[in-house]
C-alpha cells in the first residue's frame, strides 16, 4: 500500500494538472487530468467509490486508464503514484533559498494572463479558481488581440462576448455583473495583450480599449524590425493613452521548446524614459524562457523611475505560480515594492489603469 492520501480524487487529478503546467509540459499532456476531475466532479463520493471497486471509472466519457489509477489510489486513501512523480518533479520551489518570497508575499494579484479563447491551455473559469487558490485578489485576463492569428487572437465582437463571460464569472465568484465584487472579494478584472502594430498603433478598437480595466501592449511581429523603427513604434504605443503595462519589451527567448531568440534591438532609454513619463509600467516578465526584461535593462528601467508589473504570462493554470521567479530578479535588482503595481489593491490599480 502507498503513503496515505486524505484528499480527493478531484484534488489528485488538479493538483497533477497544476504541476505538470507549472513545468511548462505539452497542454495535450494536461488535459487529461482536468477532463477526468471534470467528469467525475458531479458525481457523489459514493458513486465515485462504487465505481472505483467495480473497475468501471474507465467507462465514464473524459476518464482514461491512467486518470481512472489515479482516481482508484485517491479513493483508497493512497498518494496516487503519478501525483508523487509529478510533485516530485515540479513541486519544488522554483528558486533558491527563498529567494524572492518577501516580496511574492506582497503582490496582490497578476496582470497578464491567456485562456483557451486565444492560445492558452484552460477555460477563463479554471485560471480564475487557481489564482484565488494561490491568494491572489485579483487577475487580469489578457487574451491577443486580432492580429496574432496564431494565438487566435480576438476580434472586437469576440472580445465582447468574452466581457460578458468575466461578468458572469465574476458574478458566480460573489461579484457582480459589472466585475467589482465586495471589498474582500477576489476580481477577475477585464484586460487584453493588445499587439503593437508596425506604425505604434494598438491592434484593437478605442470602443472595445476603453471598456476594459488594463491594457498589456506587446510586440509580436517584426521583432528584428532596424533599431530606430522599432524605437519610434514603441515609443508610439507607450503614450497612447489606452496603454497600461509594456509587454515583454526585448521579446527574447532565452530557453525552452521554441528554441532561442535575441533581443530585438531599440533605444531602451528612449523607451523607458516614455513609460516613465506616461505612468506605464515595465513588464517583468516571469516566464522562464522569456525573463525579459535583461537584467542590464532591467536595472536601467529601474534608475529611470519607472514603474513595473511582475507578471506571469500564464497560458495554463499552473503557470499562474511564475511571479515568484520575477520577485527572485526584482528583489536582486533592489526594487522598490511600491513601484511594482501589482503590489497595489484593486482600487488603485483599476484607477492607475484608467486612462
Amino acid at each position: 500500500m502507498g503513503q496515505q492520501y486524505t484528499g480527493t480524487p478531484v484534488a489528485a487529478l488538479r493538483r497533477i494538472a497544476f504541476l505538470l503546467e507549472r513545468g511548462r509540459a505539452d497542454s495535450y499532456k494536461v488535459k487529461a487530468y482536468r477532463k477526468a476531475a471534470a467528469a467525475i466532479l458531479p458525481l457523489g463520493e459514493d458513486e465515485v467509490r462504487r465505481r472505483a471497486g467495480a473497475g468501471t471509472l474507465a467507462e465514464l466519457p473524459g476518464v482514461g486508464a491512467s486518470t481512472a489509477q489515479v482516481i482508484a489510489q485517491a479513493v483508497r486513501g493512497e498518494v496516487p503514484e503519478r501525483l508523487a512523480a509529478v510533485e516530485a518533479e515540479h513541486g519544488g520551489p522554483l528558486t533558491a533559498d527563498g529567494a524572492g518570497t518577501a516580496l511574492r508575499a506582497r503582490l496582490r494579484g497578476d496582470l497578464h494572463s491567456h485562456s483557451d479563447w486565444s492560445d492558452g491551455g484552460s477555460p477563463i473559469e479554471e485560471m480564475a479558481m487557481t489564482a484565488i487558490e494561490l491568494g491572489h485578489d485579483y487577475l487580469v485576463l489578457t487574451d491577443h488581440s486580432p492580429r496574432l492569428k496564431v494565438a487566435r487572437g480576438l476580434s472586437a465582437e469576440r472580445l465582447a462576448r468574452q466581457l460578458d463571460v468575466v461578468a458572469a464569472v465574476n458574478e458566480h465568484l460573489g461579484g457582480h455583473l459589472d466585475g467589482h465584487p465586495d471589498e474582500t472579494g477576489f476580481r477577475l478584472l477585464r484586460g487584453i495583450e493588445v499587439d503593437i502594430l508596425d506604425d505604434g498603433s494598438l491592434d484593437q478598437s478605442e470602443e472595445m480599449l476603453a471598456r476594459l480595466d488594463v491594457r498589456v501592449a506587446s510586440v509580436h511581429s517584426k521583432l528584428a524590425m532596424e533599431r530606430e523603427a522599432l524605437t519610434r513604434r514603441m515609443v508610439a504605443a507607450v503614450r497612447n493613452p489606452f496603454t497600461n503595462v509594456l509587454g515583454h519589451c526585448t521579446g527574447r527567448l532565452v530557453t525552452g521548446a521554441r528554441g532561442t531568440r535575441p533581443e530585438s534591438r531599440f533605444d531602451a532609454r528612449a523607451v523607458f524614459e516614455a513609460c516613465a513619463e506616461e505612468g506605464v509600467a515595465v513588464e517583468i516578465n516571469s516566464r522562464p524562457e522569456r525573463r525579459d526584461p535583461p537584467t542590464r535593462l532591467l536595472e536601467l528601467a529601474r534608475d529611470i523611475g519607472c514603474l513595473f508589473s511582475i507578471d506571469s504570462d500564464a497560458h495554463a493554470p499552473g503557470q499562474l505560480d511564475y511571479p515568484l521567479l520575477g520577485c527572485e530578479r526584482a528583489e536582486a535588482a533592489g526594487i522598490d515594492a511600491e513601484r511594482i503595481v501589482n503590489t497595489w489593491p484593486a482600487e488603485r490599480l483599476l484607477e492607475w489603469a484608467t486612462p
